[in-house]
């Protein structure tokens, strides 16, 4: 083998065969490839072959080896390892150098060489290297760590802003309104987290529920009005706010998704509106279309080109745009079975139109009906290795009426339940030594007919074994948490 034909090859990469074949080559005695099947190409290269990848001492054993085939004589079966960047060890592989003999059989020297390479180990696994399989798993477990952890804080800062308001009353409205927007985008916050860990897990997405939009735009005009309200005020500009929020039959989808989308339209309005100007919101029912929705500015409006363009992704006319926000708003309403339009004039200003599918309004009576009551007081178990959680839950239920006693871990809770009687348990689910399900089926084993609350942060449980009675989502609402006992204490007539 020739030290050209060697450097010839040194900057191949390599791609591995998706099923097991065997990888044949033609070679000169110089070792020149004169002919190649297409797995050997894909694996070393058009016209390229093994000797770069071959390890230092095999290498210069291979050498050896082609001299010796050179000289007319067999070489079968010799096991050698090829080394490739992409992986973290080594591939074992199975050589044999064939000489051709021509005219055979007078002929003594040969005139070619078939190379034949089999790969030791399953073709399919070296599609991924071992690094880049470890790396990922890595991060979709940081992913799913940093998830839980942050669904703790957000129950922190939803407990934090229920005993705020709490201990604030009544209040004026202004301030209702901001405590509102905090929580609104606290859960928010928990939905995005949720949609991480589907995706990491590849699971299905949450399931669509009702959706009031009127309900939603108010929200979502608290949640901005930093923007449209206060920063402008303090360039000496005013944004008007005009709203017309007819109520409209709700719509099916998943309410912190469509806030995105209404929260995107509200900031580029905003944008368009440097000197000021009119931010007009309205809903309505289109008797043809469905739901309306429809969000105006009186801005710098666009060009027809632009206007067709806006949707595209990538497409953005602001230097610090990524292009994505209006492309990802249009999929969003796709997926909730809805359209999205948009005119728009040059110094005039721009209005978009969004349609939405109506669906009946019955199935929202009982739950607003259910609101309204409150549980029986009742002593309650809280169970979780986070203090902060733990202690805020505890308080949320104490200002209710309920007694509350905690329980730093399971095994705490475990020597609790021997002393004291409790009406129900609420368990985290993440905690060290003995998880939350595993402490649930010991309680059921004890104390079959005491009511049992997981509560996680985590989207893939298996409650198969049915030890538990509910599951309550990090971050939750208190009110969450008094509907459970109301429904679990026998205090819910719907039970």
């Amino acid at each position: 083998m020739s030290a050209n034909y060697a450097s010839a090859f040194e900057h191949q990469t390599p791609e591995f065969p998706l099923e097991p074949t065997l990888l044949i080559a033609t070679f000169s005695l110089e070792g020149v490839c004169y002919e190649a099947n297409p797995a050997w190409e894909a694996l070393f290269g058009r016209m390229g072959g093994p000797w770069h990848q071959l390890i230092d001492e095999d290498r210069t054993h291979f050498q050896e080896l082609l001299k010796q085939a050179a000289q007319g004589q067999q070489v079968l079966h010799e096991l050698m390892m090829l080394h490739f960047p992409e992986r973290d060890e080594p591939v074992p592989a199975l050589f044999n150098i064939i000489p051709v003999h021509w005219p055979p059989p007078q002929a003594k020297a040969p005139v070619a060489l078939v190379v034949t390479v089999e790969l030791l180990v399953e073709p399919r696994s070296l599609t991924y290297t071992q690094s880049q399989r470890h790396r990922l798993e890595t991060l979709g477990r940081m992913a799913l760590g940093i998830a839980h952890d942050f669904n703790n804080l957000l129950m922190s800062i939803l407990g934090n802003l229920e005993l705020l308001r709490i201990s604030l009353g009544e209040g004026t409205a202004e301030v209702a309104g901001y405590l509102q927007a905090l929580e609104r985008a606290a859960l928010d916050g928990a939905a995005l987290m949720r949609k991480l860990q589907e995706y990491v897990r590849q699971e299905k997405p949450a399931p669509f529920a009702p959706v009031d939009l009127p309900t939603l735009l108010d929200e979502c005009l608290m949640l901005t009005r930093p923007y449209w309200y206060n920063e402008p005020r303090r360039q000496g500009l005013t944004i008007c706010l005009e709203t017309d929020l007819q109520p409209v039959p709700p719509i099916r989808g998943l309410a912190s998704e469509l806030r995105q989308v209404f929260t995107n339209l509200i900031l580029n309005a905003v944008q368009a509106m440097p000197q000021g100007g009119v931010l007009r919101v309205e809903t309505g029912l289109d008797p043809e279309r469905g739901v309306r929705v429809r969000l105006s500015d009186t801005g710098i409006g666009m060009t027809e080109a632009v206007r067709k363009r806006i949707f595209e992704p990538l497409f953005t006319t602001k230097p610090e745009g990524s292009g994505m926000g209006l492309a990802i708003a249009a999929g969003i309403v796709r997926e909730h079975g809805g359209s999205i339009e948009v005119d728009s004039t040059p110094g005039i200003g721009t209005t978009f139109t969004l349609y939405f599918p109506p669906i009946a309004t019955s199935s929202t009576t009982e739950s607003a009906t259910t609101i309204t009551r409150a549980a029986r007081p009742v002593h309650v178990l809280i169970v979780d290795d986070e203090p902060g959680v733990r202690t805020i839950l505890a308080r949320l239920l104490s200002l209710k009426g309920h007694t509350v006693t905690q329980a730093a871990s399971a095994t705490e809770a475990l020597s609790l339940l021997q002393t004291q009687s409790f009406d129900i348990v609420f368990t985290d689910q993440g905690m060290p030594e003995i998880s939350g399900l595993e402490l649930s089926r010991h309680i059921r084993a004890q104390f079959p007919q005491l009511p049992i609350v997981l509560i996680s942060g985590d989207t893939e449980l298996d409650l198969s074994a049915g030890s538990v009675d509910a599951v309550l989502a990090k971050p939750f609402r208190l009110q969450d948490a008094e509907n459970l006992i109301r429904k679990l204490c026998g205090s819910d007539p719907s039970k």
